[in-house]
């Protein structure tokens, strides 16, 4: 337990070096943009970052709204990606005959650039109504390229797990009379999980920022309306302020990944603990 809480606390050490460091580069930044080079544009290009922060604490429930409203269907694309993804991988480890024909394609879609694929889903989509509940395109249209986003990275680490365990391991379940499906469920899929997390820490900024991208494109709400709108406006201290925000959710999602990977598998923390020493 010593060590443990050593280690945890050499990290959050190290955290706190970065921020700091973060920090201060902006703010020197700033300084030298406004009192070195005289530069009238300095909320433009780069204020000072307690400015910002000022901003955000001024307008938190303009930003507020927008992050939840970009969070929320960024949320729903990144867990529709994930669950295709990891079924996807199962699938092509199941069948070789599907990984040949799928995988290609799927390195193929990767090369369509997600600025030019979102305005041809949002030509595509049109609202979807529930009863009384009406789904805007623009939302669904968010849910797609979040979910585009994140099944590419999950469904080729998830793969590389499943294929990375041993054929030795394989046979000694079969050799106890084990089936396909407990192979997969018993060995296979545990064996994976770090696997798929390292894809699902891919994806979770990744998702985020795809969302952010469908906001600037047409969507009449989110961080990215925000981003879009002030820079047309000539509002720096909102567009800075969206921007740190933007950042701070793509981090957030990350360490979310992080955070769910430690729930999930506690020994790895013990042993990289009782590595460090």
């Amino acid at each position: 337990m010593g060590k443990q809480r050593a280690f945890i606390k050499s990290n959050r050490f190290v955290t706190l070096v970065w921020v700091f460091g973060i920090v201060a580069a902006w703010e020197l930044g700033a300084f030298f943009i406004a009192n070195v080079l005289h530069d009238r544009m300095t909320q433009s290009k780069l204020p000072f970052l307690h400015s910002v922060l000022a901003t955000i604490a001024s307008n938190a429930g303009l930003l507020g709204t927008a992050c939840l409203t970009t969070l929320s269907r960024a949320i729903l694309g990144f867990a529709l990606g994930a669950l295709v993804g990891f079924a996807l991988a199962v699938f092509m480890s199941l069948f070789r005959s599907i990984e040949k024909i799928a995988y290609p394609y799927l390195l193929l879609s990767q090369m369509v650039p997600i600025l030019g694929l979102a305005p041809v889903v949002i030509s595509i989509v049109h609202k979807v109504k529930f009863g009384s509940v009406t789904i805007p395109a623009s939302d669904i249209t968010r849910i797609i390229i979040a979910a585009y986003i994140t099944f590419f990275p999950v469904a080729t680490n998830m793969l590389a797990g499943l294929k990375s365990v041993g054929e030795d391991q394989k046979n000694l379940l079969y050799m106890y009379a084990a089936k396909k499906p407990a192979v997969y469920v018993k060995l296979m899929l545990p064996f994976s999980v770090p696997f798929l997390f390292s894809g699902l820490k891919i994806a979770a900024p990744l998702a985020i920022t795809a969302s952010i991208l469908v906001d600037s494109l047409g969507a009449a709400g989110g961080i990215g309306y925000n981003l879009t709108y002030s820079l047309y406006t000539g509002t720096y201290s909102i567009f800075w302020a969206s921007v740190l925000c933007s950042a701070t959710m793509g981090i957030l999602g990350y360490y979310a990944m992080v955070m769910l990977e430690k729930a999930c598998m506690p020994w790895q923390s013990r042993a990289a603990a009782g590595g460090s020493k």
